[in-house]
């Protein structure tokens, strides 16, 4: 099943009236997405990439795109690594919510070197996380703090248009925040949506995600630009909608039955989205449900997360 509206090509792609998007395919873990919005000689970019020559390889194509464009705001839509590592090559007001700022401090690139370094060591965990991570610089990355955040919503105005920032976290992470520009009917959503992948939750529950959905939907946008994967518009956020419901009802039979997240993970069928990349992921949706399920507020570690991962990947691989 295919959800993108626009080719799922890398590089830059102009969604006309002054709004652009940098697709990175696959979509994978690190290929991330990021938008220009531009208004006569004012910009806001949404989203710097996991390092700095991804980074200054896609400013430098937006400046090519729309010279003399100056970059005056940058909005973070999370405080992941790879919508946030690139920021020291953009002199700009730096934008994103109170929450994301506070978990950007505790996800730091030297952390990544680190565990780059440790990987060999690391069995399984460390062959899948290197697999996931090898192909990114994280060495020499210098990230500022944010200069401005804020709480629920913000307005910021580029050149005479009107871009509004609305807190929908706790769902991928604790501060997610989604990028609406209302008169060009374009949402920048961070990684609240990734198309044609097996989402991940990190902070929030499903039924969070879908409340995120519904802010999305009820602004009725033609175009939406995912943090991972293809351009799409609400038909392809209504399958995703409904790959969520059906993995929580799933996750709440095998939950009735006292399976434990891991064989949960590997029982449930998810033959209709068998395109989408990254079905470990999975184990992470499992583990919210569950968690969801018994009130328990505290998620897995991402060490023991990405333990089980790791597994359910090499059992893949095997099979």
């Amino acid at each position: 099943m295919t959800l993108g509206t626009h080719p799922f090509t890398h590089g830059l792609h102009d969604l006309g009236a002054g709004n652009w998007a940098w697709i990175q395919p696959d979509g994978g873990w690190g290929w991330s997405n990021a938008g220009l919005i531009v208004d006569g000689e004012e910009s806001l970019l949404v989203d710097t990439l996991f390092d700095l020559p991804l980074t200054r390889t896609m400013l430098d194509a937006f400046a090519d795109a729309v010279p003399g464009a100056q970059i005056t705001t940058l909005v973070n839509t999370h405080s992941n690594g790879d919508h946030c590592n690139g920021n020291e090559l953009v002199d700009a007001e730096v934008i994103t919510s109170r929450v994301a700022a506070e978990e950007m401090a505790h996800e730091s690139p030297e952390t990544m070197v680190g565990l780059m370094e440790a990987a060999p060591a690391m069995g399984v965990t460390g062959e899948f996380f290197t697999h996931c991570f090898a192909a990114f610089e994280f060495a020499g990355i210098n990230r500022p703090d944010p200069t401005t955040t804020f709480d629920g919503r913000l307005e910021r105005v580029v050149g005479d248009t009107r871009v509004d920032l609305v807190e929908v976290g706790p769902a991928h992470t604790g501060g997610d925040v989604l990028v609406n520009v209302p008169s060009r009917s374009t949402v920048y959503t961070g990684d609240i949506l990734f198309v044609e992948g097996h989402p991940i939750l990190w902070a929030g529950s499903i039924p969070d995600l879908l409340s995120a959905l519904d802010v999305i939907e009820a602004w009725q946008p033609e175009t939406i630009v995912p943090g991972h994967g293809p351009i799409t518009d609400l038909a392809g956020l209504a399958e995703i909608r409904s790959y969520l419901e059906y993995c929580r009802a799933e996750c709440r039979a095998r939950f009735d039955r006292g399976l434990s997240v891991g064989a949960a993970a590997r029982e449930i069928s998810f033959d209709r989205w068998s395109n989408w990349g990254e079905p470990e992921r999975v184990v992470t949706l499992v583990d919210t449900c569950y968690r969801d399920f018994t009130g328990t507020e505290e998620p897995g570690t991402i060490t023991d997360l990405f333990g089980a991962m790791a597994e359910l990947w090499a059992d893949q691989r095997a099979s």
